[in-house]
């Protein structure tokens, strides 16, 4: 099979109809076998039973309806266990995306051997104050921060080499970086194609502007993890140790100022008098606290937590 088309989605009854017709006739038109996976994320319109009447006459389309709605990567972390085709298409099913553009993403895996093509909204059509400045200092962030040159990391047009998404592990709030996750993974083929953007027919959009700050954070969260995931202790037992040397060489001045000032004969000058001894002190015990959390750490990552945290209510 040529393509896996993945389509998350929420509440999007009135575009599931016109978006797989165009999706058909453009996949068809060249040639392209194809399956697509719609995953209804806890919609409460008619999308799924519009999915199940698609899925009747077309026996290339497949679903998977959450019980809830529980985000966007865990609807991707779904669909790509179960995608087969060689390379993975993901796009948003509000039609702000052209399926048309899906051929050319194909080829660009395919025959010219990228690992991802990420979609770029050169022109969009959005809310300039809420969603275009944002979006800039956003993604020049993100780039800054993962080192991936990308302009547009939240767009969801984007392919995928099917060992990419069956190499990668899609978590939380982590659906924008899948380019870094998978350039952590040793995948470095990744570019960018300016893709079409429209401003959205049909509905309203189901993100506010709270999900930068959400996405800020997942990315401290991603340079973190992508640094220190695997040697918890290379971070907190530096940290830990070198704050903990600190405080003890403090500690250790003070004390040996005290004796100084006793041979002498000076008296009444009491250590707790010092604010530097509080501190040493601080020091050490903090010190010891990073110490203990990095031991932890490498404790904790031996063992396997669980990522599949949705229920899947059906599949068809």
């Amino acid at each position: 099979m040529n393509l896996s088309i993945i389509i998350p989605l929420l509440n999007e009854e009135e575009s599931l109809e016109e978006l797989f017709s165009r999706i058909d006739k453009v996949c068809n038109s060249e040639g392209l076998s194809y399956e697509i996976w719609f995953v209804d994320d806890g919609s409460t319109d008619l999308s799924w039973s519009i999915i199940e009447n698609l899925r009747v006459q077309n026996p290339q389309i497949h679903g998977i309806k959450f019980s809830r709605n529980y985000g966007k990567s865990q609807a991707l972390h779904a669909a790509f266990e179960k995608a087969q085709g060689d390379v993975i298409i993901t796009m948003d099913a509000d039609l702000q995306d052209f399926p048309e553009e899906i051929p050319e993403l194909y080829y660009m895996v395919k025959t010219e051997g990228y690992d991802i093509v990420s979609g770029w909204k050169k022109k969009r059509f959005d809310n300039v104050m809420t969603k275009n400045i944002p979006s800039k200092v956003f993604n020049a962030a993100a780039r800054g921060i993962s080192g991936v040159s990308l302009h547009d990391f939240n767009c969801g047009l984007k392919a995928y080499r099917k060992q990419v998404v069956k190499s990668i592990d899609v978590y939380g709030d982590m659906h924008r970086y899948i380019p870094v996750l998978a350039a952590n993974a040793g995948f470095r083929k990744i570019t960018e194609k300016a893709v079409q953007h429209q401003a959205r027919p049909y509905g309203t959009s189901k993100f506010g502007t709270e999900r930068f700050v959400r996405g800020f954070l997942d990315l401290i969260t991603l340079w973190f993890v992508s640094r220190f995931g695997g040697r918890p202790m290379h971070f907190f037992g530096a940290v830990g140790t070198v704050m903990f040397i600190v405080g003890f060489l403090s500690a250790l001045w003070l004390g040996i100022s005290k004796l100084i000032d006793v041979s002498r004969g000076i008296y009444g000058h009491l250590l707790t008098d010092n604010a530097w001894f509080f501190i040493s002190l601080t020091m050490m015990i903090l010190g010891t606290l990073l110490f203990i959390a990095g031991f932890l750490g490498e404790m904790l990552i031996r063992t396997n937590r669980p990522h599949e945290n949705y229920h899947v209510e059906e599949v068809i």
